[in-house]
């Protein structure tokens, strides 16, 4: 399942790359979060060693955090004069 998982993580983002690339550089940090998400699933249900899964679940949340930042700057931003640029 989680290969099943990261292989329409990347056709959702190969989709998106193709039909509309301004789409895929907003949703890239929240596709990454999910693509490390479901690669750490993967790590456990094989068994990998535990530092590949530690820095699967390290890299998601990390582009979680890129994500939430990106969808919050713009509040954080709107009295500051140079927000309109």
């Amino acid at each position: 399942m989680a290969d099943i998982m990261v292989g329409l993580i990347l056709l959702e983002a190969l989709a998106l790359a193709v039909r509309r690339p301004q789409a895929l550089r907003q949703a890239l940090p929240s596709l990454c979060a999910g693509l490390c998400l479901a690669l750490a699933l993967r790590c456990a249900l094989t068994g990998a060693p535990w530092p590949w899964l530690a820095l699967c679940l390290a890299a998601s949340g990390m582009a979680h955090a890129v994500d939430v930042f990106r969808r919050w700057r713009p509040t954080l931003t709107a009295g500051h004069p140079r927000a309109s640029r």
